[in-house]
C-alpha cells in the first residue's frame, strides 16, 4: 500500500526542485554570436532575450554604403538561435545537476 504522507513529501520535494531549476535558469546568461561577432544575442536560461547588440559595421553593406537589411536579419536570427541552443544546454545541465544524475524521460 502506498503511504499518502510519502507521496505528499515527494511532491513537496519535486516542487522545491522545480523552483530551484527556475531560479537557476533565470540567473543563467548565455550569448550567441554571428557574423564574426557582428551580432550578439544575450539570453537567459528561460530563453528570454535580454540584449541584442549589433555592430555598426553590420548595418552598412560592404563597399556599397547601403544597408543590407536581409543580411542583418539573417545575422540576428542566427545569433538568437545560437543563444537559444546554449540556453537549452544550460537548462539540461542545471536539471541534471539538481536531479543528481537521475534519468527521467525527456530530460536528456
Amino acid at each position: 500500500m502506498i503511504n499518502p504522507l510519502k507521496i505528499s513529501e515527494m511532491l513537496s520535494q519535486a516542487n522545491q526542485m522545480q523552483e530551484e531549476v527556475q531560479r537557476k535558469l533565470g540567473q543563467t546568461v548565455v550569448e550567441g554570436t554571428s557574423g564574426g561577432g557582428a551580432v550578439t544575442a544575450t539570453m537567459n536560461g528561460k530563453k528570454q532575450l535580454l540584449k541584442l547588440r549589433i555592430d555598426p559595421s553590420a548595418v552598412v553593406g560592404l563597399g556599397s554604403g547601403q544597408p543590407d537589411v536581409e543580411m542583418l536579419e539573417d545575422l540576428v536570427v542566427a545569433a538568437v538561435n545560437e543563444a537559444g541552443r546554449k540556453a537549452d544546454e544550460a537548462m539540461q545541465s542545471s536539471v541534471q545537476g539538481i536531479l543528481g544524475g537521475l534519468k527521467l524521460p525527456g530530460l536528456g
